[in-house]
C-alpha cells in the first residue's frame, strides 16, 4: 500500500472516526444545539470533559454566557438528526422545535437534555482556552444520564443494544461492528 507524505494535513480527516454528540445549551430565554465530533473525557477526579467549538457557532456565545452546557450521545439510527442539527444555526432557527428534539430535565443545570440520548452529561465551564481556530472548552460534569440497559454492568457500551454514531468526516457516519469487540487483558498485554 503506498504512503503519501505531504505538508499540512490535507483534509484534516485521518483521526476518524469519533463518536459524533450533540452539544446542547440554555441562554437568553431560547435552547440550542449543535453537533460536535471534537470532544472528549480529560480527568477522573474532578469529572473534566471536553469541547472544541468554533468561536463563529452560535453554540459559543451562548456558551459563553450561559457558563454551562450539556453533552448528549445518540444513537447512529439519529445520524440525520445529527446532520440536521451541525447543518443549521441557532441564530436563524429554534433547532428543537425544527427537529422535534424532545428534552428531558436536567439536574443540575438549564442545558435541555435529548431524550433520544443513550447518556448525556451536564457540564459547568471550568476553562476555555483557544488554540487556533476553535475554543476548546472546559466543563465539570455535574450529573450524567444514562439508559442503564444501554451499558454492561461493567458501564461499557453495550452494542448488542446501541450502536453509537460514528462520523468519519464529509457528512459520513456508521456504526461499530458488533463482532469486531477485540478484549484484550492489560495483564496479559502489559508484561509483553
Amino acid at each position: 500500500m503506498a504512503r503519501v507524505s505531504m505538508e499540512g494535513v490535507g483534509e484534516y480527516y485521518h483521526h476518524y472516526p469519533r463518536v459524533a454528540a450533540i452539544v446542547t445549551v440554555h441562554a437568553r430565554g431560547k435552547d440550542n444545539a449543535m453537533a460536535a465530533a471534537w470532544h472528549c473525557p480529560l480527568s477522573f477526579t474532578p469529572p473534566l470533559y471536553g469541547v472544541s467549538i468554533s468561536p463563529k457557532r452560535f453554540t459559543h456565545d451562548l456558551i459563553m454566557e450561559a457558563k454551562e452546557f450539556g453533552v448528549n450521545f445518540v444513537p447512529v439510527e439519529k445520524a440525520e438528526l445529527i446532520a440536521s442539527v451541525g447543518g443549521s444555526s441557532g441564530r436563524e432557527v429554534d433547532k428543537f422545535q425544527r427537529f422535534q428534539m424532545a428534552k428531558e430535565k436536567p439536574l443540575k443545570t438549564s442545558v435541555p437534555l435529548l431524550a433520544d440520548a443513550y447518556a448525556c452529561y451536564e457540564c459547568k465551564v471550568v476553562e476555555c482556552k483557544t488554540y487556533g481556530d476553535h475554543v476548546w472548552i472546559v466543563g465539570e460534569v455535574v450529573a450524567s444520564h444514562f439508559e442503564q440497559d444501554s451499558f454492561t454492568p461493567e458501564h461499557v457500551l453495550n452494542l448488542e443494544r446501541v450502536a453509537p454514531a460514528l462520523y468519519l468526516g464529509g457528512e459520513l457516519y456508521t456504526n461499530p461492528a458488533k463482532d469486531g469487540i477485540r478484549h484484550l487483558d492489560r495483564k496479559v498485554y502489559g508484561k509483553r
